[in-house]
């Protein structure tokens, strides 16, 4: 009796002793075995805070904080790649957590006028989330264009983006943008198409490039856009002898083996008046139009025709829209009548020219590439009262300081408005 009592107490002993090695086996296989999870970076650490930079002393043009911001652009300054972009969307609920989009307030005002916009980008997905981060609320639409000449970064991290935002998408049909053809003008039409079929009724839609920064919080620019009672803003003027050049001949793509791998040539083959007696203006290819003028754009036969005959012009953008905002009818006419509007005047988006600073704007204080000023710290204060909703270009390598505290103040005006409203 006691020998069996033994062997089974010995026998338990033995199968405690296996099956604890087999759990211990298994576990560390497992542990081996196992794919590391994606690990989002946490929030950008602040180089204004690291370096003790005042967003508020660069504001009032401290001497002492605008001496960091530049010291400071002379080191090299880390920045996020497509692929760390890309990776930190694979886990969303970490990657929107780490970012702060589940922290941006709202007014009643705005959740009533939602917005939507149109990003066409191709590189630097880094910047393309700061942009976004700084015009998002949770109610509004984005459509994303990204170029097929992206890398493959890159467009991950566009599909990562879209993935983790429920109201953010990508475009259904995406282009191989050229260089001043009609592509690039097809990328914003496939976006606005898609937005029209969103689900978000929105009132006005803004275009924008990977450069552009916004320089009014959410709920500042749903003041001032229902102030323009559904007109829409964008440049539009009479054209110059040389500017009308781009539409009097055909243009056709050509290698020039060059960053922008085509570009439009000009050949001797003079065009046919534009269609519909349309007259001709000229302006950018930036744009805040109402939902009323895109939906003419979508239905309208007239405007199918004179984009299909706006095919083989020279930077076609540059005259569309400032020609159907002219058409007599259209919803938020302008009439032809009317003196031009400038692209000081129309307050979509402030770019200033090399040529004409100390004449219609104060110096640039970054750098100029191809005689446009990519702003530097020290017009921070200048920005933020232009008058302007938009403005471009901005970079982070050229200044990470102006970048991070134009978000700063547009976040602190964000908070503070939308409690008031």
């Amino acid at each position: 009796m006691r020998r069996c009592v033994g062997h089974r107490k010995l026998k338990r002993i033995l199968l405690c002793f296996f099956f604890s090695v087999l759990l211990i086996f298994c576990l560390t296989i497992r542990y081996v075995n196992k794919v590391p999870e994606p690990s989002p970076p946490q929030r950008r650490p602040r180089l204004t805070e690291q370096h003790g930079i005042s967003c508020s002393d660069i504001y009032d043009m401290d001497p002492v904080a605008v001496g960091k911001s530049l010291s400071l652009r002379r080191k090299a300054v880390p920045m996020l790649e497509d692929e760390d972009i890309a990776n930190a969307t694979l886990d969303c609920p970490r990657y929107l957590a780490s970012r702060g989009f589940h922290s941006i307030r709202t007014s009643q005002i705005e959740r009533e006028f939602p917005l939507a916009y149109s990003l066409v980008v191709h590189k630097e997905a880094a910047m393309v989330e700061r942009i976004l981060w700084a015009i998002y609320v949770p109610h509004n639409s984005y459509c994303i264009h990204y170029d097929l000449k992206s890398s493959p970064e890159f467009m991950a991290a566009m599909q990562g983006l879209a993935l983790c935002l429920p109201n953010v998408f990508i475009a259904s049909k995406l282009e191989r943008v050229q260089y001043a053809s009609i592509t690039r003008l097809r990328a914003d039409l496939n976006c606005l198409s898609d937005l029209m079929e969103s689900k978000v009724k929105w009132r006005y839609v803004i275009n924008l490039c990977g450069q552009d920064f916004p320089l009014r919080s959410n709920v500042e620019l749903v003041e001032e856009l229902k102030a323009l009672k559904g007109a829409s803003m964008l440049e539009t003027a009479r054209p110059s002898p040389l500017k009308k050049r781009r539409f009097s001949f055909s243009y056709t793509l050509k290698d020039v083996g060059s960053q922008y791998h085509q570009h439009p040539m000009k050949t001797d083959q003079a065009k046919s008046p534009p269609p519909h007696k349309l007259e001709m203006f000229v302006g950018s290819a930036y744009f805040t139009l109402s939902r009323e003028f895109v939906s003419f754009v979508q239905w309208s036969p007239m405007v199918k025709d004179f984009l299909s005959w706006s095919e083989d012009t020279y930077s076609p953008d540059e005259h569309f829209w400032a020609t159907l905002i002219r058409v007599p009818g259209v919803p938020g006419e302008l009439s032809r009548s009317d003196p031009d509007v400038s692209d000081l005047a129309s307050r979509t988006r402030l770019v200033k020219w090399q040529y004409l600073e100390g004449k219609l704007y104060p110096a640039c204080t970054g750098v100029h590439i191809r005689s446009v000023c990519i702003y530097g710290a020290g017009e921070l204060r200048w920005l933020l009262n232009d008058g302007h909703w938009f403005a471009n270009k901005l970079d982070p390598r050229v200044d990470p300081v102006l970048v991070e505290c134009l978000e700063e103040k547009l976040a602190e005006r964000q908070r503070t408005m939308s409690v008031l409203h």
